[in-house]
Order: structure tokens, then C-alpha cells, then sequence
């Protein structure tokens, strides 16, 4: 009884961890993860791999030994992160997404130390069945469009579509693709109201808020669907 007892107390003592592990997934040892963190069905997390607070993993993710990810990323079903990946806070992974970790592969020959990094910078979103291609950077609050190949390195806040993915225009941090400038080369997002400007060529800037500053609450829950502004854009 006394063992029983002291096993108990053991137990009531121990520290519950502060994040959810759906019970069909996997997480070794070693893995560290965020407080407020969610893994769902049928995810492995391998060991010596950061997670950081606030994510969601969806149903079939694997997240390889070393990846690094921030906090409130969102990683969306059947999404493999592979060693070489660094994923920042707020990036989006939509569901199917492919990302590579070495350029050349072959079955015969074993590249393991040898692997690239991909980095998906603050705020970037990839797209359902997008694939990116390693050795390459993702600028902070890009956006992948849906199927896009990408193959080379994207700039903060550019818009890119197609095989091989090509810049088409801008996007603000809202999700929102930009009009073109005015006469003094401001353009404005219709959702959130902030400024951007291309303050060099190819590289864009928001007036009204730093890129590392979080949203403010009132600027962080969307209200209106995306056709709407598509017609505002007509």
C-alpha cells in the first residue's frame, strides 16, 4: 500500500506538459515543444527538433530531427518538414505543401551530411501543393500561390505563382494582394489600412508597422471574405 501510495504522489507531482499530443502521434525524445502547441492524429516529431509556442500541427505531419520552428506556425495536413528547414514565427504551411533538402538525390548515394537549408522567414505563407525547391529563402510575408514551383529566392511580401514560380505583384501582411502605387508610390491595403511602399526596386516596406512587431488585436481577425476585395479591386 505504501508503494502504491508513494507512486501515486509521484504522479500527482510530476509536471503535465503544456501542450497537446493527439494519442496517434509519435514525439521523441529529446523534442522540445511550446507551451500551447497542438499535434494532431497520426504526426511524428523527431527527436532534437523545436517547436515553438502557439503551433498547430494537422493530421500526417512529420517534423524531422533538427528543424527548427518558430511560434504560431501553422502547418496544415500531410506536410513533411525535413532537416535543413528553418520556419520562423507565423508562417503558414497549407496542406500538401512540399519542401526539399537536397538538390541533386540519389537513392545510391547517401547525402546526409550534406544537406540544404530552406528558410521561410516571419509571416510567409506556401500554399496547398506548392513545392519549394532547397538552397533558398522565403521573405518575411510572402505568399505562395497554390501548385507554385518555387526555385529561387523570394522577396518580403512578394506574390508568386506559377511553374516555375514568377513574382506577379505584391501582397501585404494581411493576405491581401496590393493595387498599383499612386502617385507617390503608396499602395494600401483595403483590409488593415496600412501603407507599403517599394522604398527600392524589389524591395517593399510597411509604413505603418514594423515587420517583427506583432499585429495589433484589432488588426488580427479577418471579417470580410477575400472575393470581396476582389470586386473592390474591379
Amino acid at each position: 500500500m505504501a508503494k502504491a501510495r508513494n507512486k501515486s504522489a509521484r504522479q500527482a507531482n510530476r509536471k503535465l506538459p503544456d501542450y497537446f499530443v493527439h494519442e496517434t502521434s509519435i514525439v521523441g525524445e529529446g523534442a522540445r515543444i511550446g507551451e500551447g502547441t497542438k499535434i494532431w492524429h497520426f504526426c511524428h516529431v523527431m527527436s532534437n527538433s523545436q517547436i515553438g509556442r502557439k503551433c498547430i500541427l494537422g493530421q500526417n505531419v512529420f517534423i524531422a530531427e533538427g528543424v527548427m520552428i518558430g511560434s504560431n506556425v501553422k502547418i496544415q495536413n500531410n506536410v513533411s518538414v525535413y532537416t535543413g528547414t528553418v520556419i520562423e514565427d507565423d508562417v503558414f504551411l497549407g496542406p500538401s505543401c512540399v519542401l526539399t533538402n537536397v538538390t541533386n538525390p540519389r537513392s545510391q548515394i547517401v547525402r546526409h551530411s550534406l544537406y540544404e537549408k530552406i528558410i521561410l522567414r516571419r509571416g510567409a505563407t506556401i500554399g496547398a501543393n506548392a513545392t519549394i525547391v532547397c538552397g533558398i529563402e522565403l521573405g518575411r510575408y510572402c505568399f505562395v500561390a497554390a501548385g507554385a514551383v518555387v526555385a529561387k529566392d523570394v522577396p518580403d511580401y512578394a506574390l508568386m505563382m506559377g511553374v516555375p514560380a514568377r513574382q506577379v505583384g505584391w501582397i501585404s501582411r494581411h493576405g491581401i494582394r496590393l493595387s498599383k502605387p499612386d502617385s507617390s508610390g503608396i499602395m494600401i491595403c483595403p483590409e488593415s489600412g496600412y501603407r507599403y511602399k517599394e522604398v527600392e526596386t524589389g524591395v517593399l516596406k510597411c509604413l505603418d508597422l514594423d515587420e517583427e512587431a506583432p499585429l495589433p488585436v484589432d488588426k488580427a481577425r479577418g471579417t470580410i471574405f477575400y472575393d470581396e476585395f476582389k470586386k473592390q479591386a474591379k
